[in-house]
């Protein structure tokens, strides 16, 4: 069971294959769109940073041209320098002359200090472990009395990053809802692209045994290759089969006439046998030649019905099974057997071979007749529903155990405590017939003690006026 299911589970699927072959490249694009978009998210972001950083030199700058610098910057203005949601801010003012004016002594100073009127020099520097972004900008302010004045204001990189991160999800968010999007377009696409293949599917599950070349006008250009090999293949077979029907027919055709012959000079013997072991001996082989010209019969009969295709047409079962059974009634009372057979009073239509349909029915009552013994009973029921008909065929007979029921129908198969005399074939031949038709088959035990026999056929409605039907059994109207 679990080899079955690991087996199942490898098994190649062209929508799984179409799936992946789409679905991977996508999420790979997600994946690169979403590294771009941190990396461009983030060059924006550090773009319109150092654009702020250095307005906030040159704002600072600005305010000490026009103010007069004490030597301290009040706790008001330094927590406004220093402030930032985001993480820390740095600021230092600086002479050549004082050194360090305000600020913060451990913000580093710039290598090469730009010229006063210059744009600020923006910069990567670190305090400890920790790394920033500085601008730095020289103004002259002789009414300090300071010379020139080195501005530097520093940033951490979080507030950048944060930015980044927030254009990054916001992207991300639109890019998986549209993936998303394209991805159950992929899915129905593919889902409903392979329907295309579903026309083609069921053309092959209804044909049966027909092995005709496959119809190819609405099937994909991609499976034209494998219908013609399926055709090849269907023509190989039909040669196999026609060979294995032949052989079968010839072999059936040659064994019947030296048996009929051997029957004949049986029969002579026994006329002028007087030694009683003679004639029992004469009567064993008269009963084997019986039964061996009887195999070689339903064995092409067999063979016709699994290898021939069906001609349907619309059948009456409501005049058809009365006709097979009346065909019967004189061998019941030969037998002393009580030969009932109850009907509908609806039409009883199906879609089927009058001819196959006629060759089953009619081993179903030999099969029952056979094996019900003197003075008992058969009985033939015909009921319909509004989808199916149901075909009940049940014998007083000596019936099979449960265990051997689900063999009935295989060939050559016979209940091992049966001593009546038989082939093996006909159940086998009713099972195919029925099959063919879309019917089904169960086997039970009868409520008259014997064996009952179920067949379900699906039922068709009623034929138009100009519809070919078959009417009586072994004609057609």
């Amino acid at each position: 069971m679990s080899l079955t299911m690991s087996t199942r589970a490898r098994r190649p699927s062209l929508r799984r294959r179409l799936l992946l072959f789409l679905l991977v490249p996508m999420l790979i694009i997600l994946t690169a769109d979403a590294v771009i978009t941190y990396v461009v998210a983030l060059s924006y972001a550090n773009r319109v940073h150092d654009e702020d950083l250095a307005d906030d030199a040159r704002t600072l700058a600005t305010m000490l041209q026009t103010r007069s610098l004490k030597g301290t910057v009040s706790p008001q203005a330094r927590f406004l320098l220093e402030f930032d949601p985001d993480g820390h801010n740095y600021f230092a003012i600086r002479s050549p002359q004082r050194g360090l004016i305000a600020g913060s002594r451990v913000l580093p100073p710039v290598a090469a200090l730009p010229k006063p009127g210059q744009a600020p020099r923006l910069y990567d520097t670190h305090i400890g472990h920790t790394a920033l972004r500085a601008a730095t900008i020289t103004i002259d302010a002789p009414n300090h009395g300071q010379g020139v004045l080195e501005i530097t204001v520093a940033q951490t990189f979080q507030g950048r990053r944060q930015v980044a991160r927030q254009i990054l999800l916001l992207n991300i968010s639109l890019q998986v809802a549209l993936i998303s999007v394209l991805l159950l377009l992929v899915w129905l696409g593919v889902r409903f692209g392979l329907r295309v293949i579903d026309p083609l599917t069921q053309r092959l599950r209804r044909r049966d045994h027909d092995l005709s070349p496959i119809e190819d006008d609405d099937v994909p250009v991609e499976l034209l290759p494998l219908t013609h090999t399926i055709d090849a293949l269907f023509a190989r077979l039909r040669d196999i089969m026609a060979l294995h029907e032949r052989f079968i027919a010839d072999a059936a055709h040659q064994l019947r006439t030296p048996l009929a012959g051997l029957r004949l000079q049986v029969e002579r013997a026994l006329q002028h046998a007087d030694d009683p072991r003679a004639v029992q001996a004469l009567e064993h082989i008269q009963q084997l030649t019986g039964r061996t010209a009887r195999t070689s019969v339903q064995l092409l009969a067999l063979t016709r019905a699994e290898a021939r295709p069906m001609q349907k047409v619309p059948v009456d079962l409501r005049v058809l099974l009365p006709e097979l059974a009346g065909q019967r009634v004189p061998e019941a009372i030969e037998q002393e057997i009580d030969f009932g057979f109850e009907t509908t009073d609806e039409r009883a239509w199906v879609d089927g071979d009058s001819i196959a349909l006629q060759e089953a029915l009619d081993n179903l009552i030999d099969n029952a007749l056979r094996y019900t013994p003197r003075g008992g009973t058969v009985t033939l029921a015909l009921t319909t529903s509004p989808d199916e008909l149901c075909l009940q065929v049940d014998d007083s007979g000596p019936g099979v155990d449960a265990d051997i029921l689900p063999r009935l129908g295989e060939r050559f198969f016979r209940a091992p405590d049966n001593r009546r005399s038989g082939t093996g074939l006909g159940l086998a031949i009713v099972r195919h017939i029925v099959l063919k038709h879309q019917g089904s088959l169960r086997f039970e035990r009868s409520p008259l003690g014997g064996l009952g026999v179920r067949i379900s056929l699906p039922r068709r409605t009623e034929p138009g006026a100009g519809e070919t039907h078959a009417g009586r059994a072994g004609a057609r109207s």
